[in-house]
């Protein structure tokens, strides 16, 4: 079978090219992706920033849904038919970080669709362990959120939040308004710091409370949505170097203040607040299988509302165009694109 897929070849360039299929080999399942979401990472590879990884010409993506196509000899667990997703992690199992139990963070990490071939095509095979299962019930289009949604139930889990303390969002992307919703998800009371008006809209048409620090004060604001005590816990999630300051002011005596964003150079931190207040700094990075299988449970059960996250789905075969939508800031929160071969779609 010729599938298609869509290969990056450099900054800036995609192309949508042929792929011949082949049976998955030993250990292997071969999937039909149905659907696959752009993500922040995705945007970074598209610019040309992580060519020392993704290797051109290379098939990227890795927010997926899909079902299994074909089972590789010795492969017991699954069956064509399956509805999966993709934890897009092998871990070597041999390393420091492995053998102390994190894998997720292991020191020669393949993250598929970055170190190896990723899902932006009809037909992926990958490792059988990496695959999840999903309900059957559970919407395609939807289940490619899982991955975006176990960053945001690990991330809250690496705080440890409490019900009822105060957890700040710094950065209405989708990464950051899905922390928002799990951390609300745990009784937590959250407020989301976005200065883009569409973003901010999009969370509080989803019952979350905003700050615009280009109109308000973020200190201000933060002391008066806290009582003057500060946020227990400070995501941030914007990247920017304002976004770690708003972070670290926000935070109460003994806060906790969770790093998410990639932030592509040093930046400045305010140690003496660290002191003063007695702050704890936690990196958050990446996921475990638990973590995939609490998103998935999170939306099967209507706790994440995937509808109003999904912007719009474009095919294959308009990729670029999508991108250039992300990338411009017209594309909404969510793209995904429809991977969906030629009469696989009611299968």
């Amino acid at each position: 079978m010729t599938a298609q897929r869509i290969v990056y070849t450099g900054a800036r360039t995609l192309a949508l090219e042929p792929a011949e299929t082949a049976p998955p080999q030993a250990g292997q399942v071969r999937v039909d992706v149905a659907f696959t979401g752009i993500c922040g990472t995705d945007l970074h590879i598209y610019h040309g920033d992580m060519d020392g990884r993704v290797k051109p010409p290379g098939v990227i993506g890795h927010e997926m849904s899909g079902r299994v196509a074909e089972v590789g000899p010795g492969v017991t667990d699954w069956q064509p038919g399956d509805h999966v997703t993709v934890m897009p992690l092998t871990s070597c199992g041999q390393c420091p970080a492995c053998l102390a139990g994190h894998g997720h963070i292991c020191h020669r990490l393949v993250f598929l669709g970055i170190d190896a071939a990723g899902s932006l095509q009809n037909s992926w095979t990958v490792p059988a362990g990496t695959l999840v299962r999903l309900p059957r019930q559970l919407p395609l289009d939807h289940a490619a959120l899982v991955e975006p949604i176990a960053v945001a139930v690990h991330d809250v889990r690496r705080a440890r939040i409490e019900p009822g303390e105060q957890a700040l969002v710094v950065g209405g992307g989708p990464i950051g308004l899905l922390i928002a919703l799990v951390a609300r998800r745990g009784e937590a009371d959250v407020l989301v710091v976005e200065p883009d008006p569409n973003r901010r809209a999009v969370a509080e048409s989803l019952g979350l409370a905003t700050l615009d620090p280009g109109a308000e004060d973020p200190a201000e604001g933060v002391a008066l949505w806290s009582r003057g005590a500060g946020a227990a816990v400070a995501f941030e999630v914007s990247g920017a170097a304002a976004g770690v300051t708003t972070a670290v002011d926000a935070l109460a005596t003994r806060g906790r203040m969770v790093q998410v964003a990639i932030h592509t150079g040093p930046r400045e931190v305010n140690l003496h607040r660290f002191f003063w207040r007695e702050l704890t700094l936690l990196g958050a990075r990446l996921y475990q299988r638990a973590d995939f299988e609490q998103a998935v449970s999170l939306l099967a059960e209507g706790a994440i509302p995937a509808a109003d996250l999904i912007s719009r789905v474009e095919p294959l075969g308009r990729c670029s165009q999508a991108f250039h939508a992300l990338e411009s800031g017209a594309g909404g929160m969510k793209i995904l694109i429809d991977c969906r071969a030629e009469g696989t779609e009611a299968r």
